[in-house]
């Protein structure tokens, strides 16, 4: 590999889209495509394999969550800048990205210059989130720095994620979708909620949460567990 060349993987579970990114890559300068995979168990294999600069992964893959993934990558490959590639734009996701190592949080729907220019961004260790999403997590770090506590700490950061949705009034399914989680895995984090926070029911886990400052949304439906 040609020197000051970074390597890309791309990691994606719809064929024609991870295959625009590819050649996306493949055509840019100064990039160099290394590894593509469609589900976060190859996604791992192939990276440990090739350890590229960036990976530019999807939050929503079919056997797991994205987030678990880069996660896990962050975790075995330091020196691997995982560069999250999504539809979902809300808060809870960002933020879950991000707590998992991310070093970047762009939409499917940018342009192909921008994408470019976030994977050498965060290839030189630097974070980068696209335009739609700098001003809200700016806000998000601007109150981490002034000392704002996480409510409710004896959640662990995923279960904090779903609260907040739980608290928006979000039915499983929808949080499910909005981590890239399974139901069953939205369910288990449900049960272990309840638990922590002495609740019996959804309706008093969202009064709890919504007390604490947790959850925007204005729907009262809390849908079924």
């Amino acid at each position: 590999m040609a020197a000051g060349v970074i390597t890309v993987v791309v990691v994606d579970d719809h064929p024609m889209f991870r295959a625009g990114l590819e050649t996306l890559v493949r055509e840019a300068d100064g990039l160099a495509l290394v590894g593509e995979a469609g589900d976060a168990e190859t996604a791992v294999r192939v990276c440990e394999e090739v350890v590229p600069d960036v990976v530019l992964m999807d939050i929503k893959l079919s056997d797991t969550s994205g987030i678990d993934a880069t996660r896990e990558l962050t975790k075995l490959l330091p020196t691997t800048a995982v560069l999250m590639l999504t539809m979902l734009e809300d808060d809870t996701s960002v933020f879950a990205a991000m707590r998992a190592g991310a070093r970047g949080y762009i939409l499917k729907g940018a342009a192909p210059d921008e994408i470019l220019r976030a994977i050498t961004t965060v290839a030189k260790g630097e974070v980068i989130f696209g335009a739609s999403l700098a001003r809200r997590m700016g806000h998000f770090f601007t109150a981490g720095r002034a000392g704002e506590a996480h409510p409710f700490p004896e959640l662990t950061a995923r279960e904090r994620d779903v609260l907040d949705l739980v608290a928006e009034g979000r039915s499983n399914t929808d949080i499910a979708a909005s981590l890239g989680l399974s139901e069953k895995t939205v369910r288990n984090n449900v049960s272990n909620i309840f638990a922590k926070l002495l609740v019996a029911d959804r309706a008093a886990a969202v009064a709890k949460a919504r007390s604490s400052g947790l959850g925007t949304g204005d729907s009262t439906s809390y849908g079924v567990w």
